[in-house]
């Protein structure tokens, strides 16, 4: 797929970080495409000298090295990858200057919307929308033996594997909490997260006045991303229009933070900060891939992240290097959990 892409659109670099992939690949191309291989050269890629927007939209914790160099070289960051804020907020909103992260995710690109030109001391609340994922109102006893394909099936978004489970899990809605503390400056307190399944309003700004400002649009993921890519313009586009009349209606509900205990374990990392959402982050990573692959069932996921959290110490104020290391300390002890599971 990568060999199609370079036909079409004849880049000037493209990067395997698998380095097989990258030999497989670099033996047959003859093209002009300089093709790179390995982790350092995909991190080192973001410093380009004649790149000035970077869409960082690897999934991971992959994401936060080469987020880190593009800031560092003064490139403009469109963010799909919301690990880079989970696990280093603190360090990343000291990096990066004002407006230099643009935020792709539909529900951070509403609020991003919502705020511009807003004095951000009017801000009370930001209303982050999540669809309820696939399993919305469903009970513990209910999703104990939920399948690979049931979790896979979202009922309005279509997305990667990973992201599709930590939407399942309410994880993915938790990591967009603590995304949105260190994006907009907000305290824990004044994030809400309300279910909204029809996925139409994409997240809202409450006001000291009482107003709020929602950002609407069809779930299309071209439209977040376009605006991203163009900001401060927007440009004109023919991707499918909202039709108010076929509307039939937009409901709201409060999202079960007991079945899914995604969304209470971010808050309270979130809030705790330090190295814990980096050890968070970690767990579920090994958790998703363990259930992908049909090692432990959809709930057990809960169990390898808590139990992961519990027994990690948390550092306060981390550098790089100590979230690196909680990484990889974090995945071990996640793995051993595994094991044991197994």
């Amino acid at each position: 797929m990568l060999e199609q892409q370079i036909e079409e659109f004849k880049p000037r670099y493209a990067i395997l970080i698998d380095e097989t992939a990258y030999n497989r690949l670099k033996s047959r191309y003859t093209g002009k495409t300089k093709i790179l291989g390995g982790r350092q050269a995909f991190i080192e890629s973001a410093e380009i000298d004649d790149i000035d927007l970077i869409v960082t939209s690897m999934t991971g914790f992959a994401g936060l090295e080469p987020t880190i160099k593009a800031i560092n070289a003064g490139k403009k960051i469109a963010l799909a990858n919301k690990e880079t804020l989970v696990v280093a907020g603190e360090i990343i909103s000291k990096l990066a200057a004002k407006n230099q992260i643009l935020p792709v995710d539909s529900e951070h690109g509403a609020i991003f919307q919502c705020l511009h030109n807003e004095d951000p001391k009017s801000v009370d609340k930001l209303i982050l929308t999540a669809s309820g994922g696939p399993f919305r109102g469903k009970s513990r006893d209910e999703l104990k033996n939920a399948t690979i394909d049931q979790v896979l099936h979202h009922p309005t978004w279509r997305m990667g594997k990973k992201i599709t489970v930590d939407s399942a899990t309410l994880v993915n809605k938790g990591f967009e909490v603590i995304e949105a503390h260190w994006l907009y400056n907000v305290d824990y307190e004044n994030i809400q997260v309300v279910v909204h399944p029809q996925s139409i309003i994409h997240s809202m700004v409450e006001f000291c006045d009482g107003s709020i400002l929602a950002q609407l649009a069809t779930t299309d993921m071209r439209i977040p991303i376009q605006y991203a890519l163009n900001f401060p313009e927007r440009i004109e586009s023919s991707l499918p229009r909202l039709d108010f009349w076929q509307m039939k209606d937009l409901s709201f509900e409060k999202p079960d933070s007991d079945t899914f205990r995604g969304l209470k374990i971010a808050y309270d990392v979130g809030k705790s900060g330090g190295t814990l959402p980096t050890t968070f982050n970690a767990a579920n990573e090994i958790a998703v891939a363990a259930f992908l692959n049909g090692q432990i069932k959809f709930l057990q996921i809960y169990d390898i992240i808590e139990q992961t959290i519990s027994n990690r110490s948390n550092k306060t104020q981390p550098t790089l290097e100590d979230i690196l290391n909680e990484d990889f300390e974090s995945r071990k002890f996640a793995e051993s959990i595994l094991k044991k599971l197994k």
